[in-house]
């Protein structure tokens, strides 16, 4: 398989997941394309919601929200800075902040979830997991090239 060739395969990939993180996220079954303001929630205070879960005991819930924000976005930080050319780790932490705060927005305008603060925090933490594993492994690999 040709470089060129694998470049569109993984776009292909990317695209697919990135069309199923925006179906979990945003174009839920309650969206409706003309429901915009209607029933948007914001929520600013850091973690409130997790609190809440574990004071309540509902590890399981707690467990999949909080580990869950973090890994949908892991392969967005692999993919963002693996096909950077000039690879930046800070660069790829912006980019995941942002389509981060695209999906919130998005949830907000057409009330398909809650918009949170930890949200925006979770998911772009998963971002930098991700472009942090890629880098340490291509850190890695060239170590071991030259032993």
């Amino acid at each position: 398989m040709s470089e060129n060739q694998k470049r569109k395969l993984l776009m292909i990939i990317f695209l697919m997941y990135l069309a199923i993180l925006l179906r979990i996220t945003v174009f839920r079954s309650s969206f409706r394309l003309g429901q915009i303001f209607q029933n948007g929630k914001i929520n600013f205070t850091l973690f409130e919601s997790y609190i809440l879960l574990l004071q309540q005991g509902r590890w399981f819930i707690f467990f999949y929200l909080f580990v869950g924000n973090v890994i949908w976005f892991v392969p967005f930080g692999v993919f963002c800075y693996g096909v950077e050319k000039r690879q930046r780790i800070g660069k790829t932490l912006i980019w995941g902040f942002l389509f981060s705060l695209g999906i919130e927005s998005m949830q907000f305008l057409w009330g398909t979830g809650v918009s949170e603060l930890d949200d925006l925090v979770l998911n772009t933490l998963g971002a930098w997991i991700g472009a942090a594993g890629v880098h340490f492994l291509k850190i890695k690999k060239k170590a071991e090239m030259t032993t």
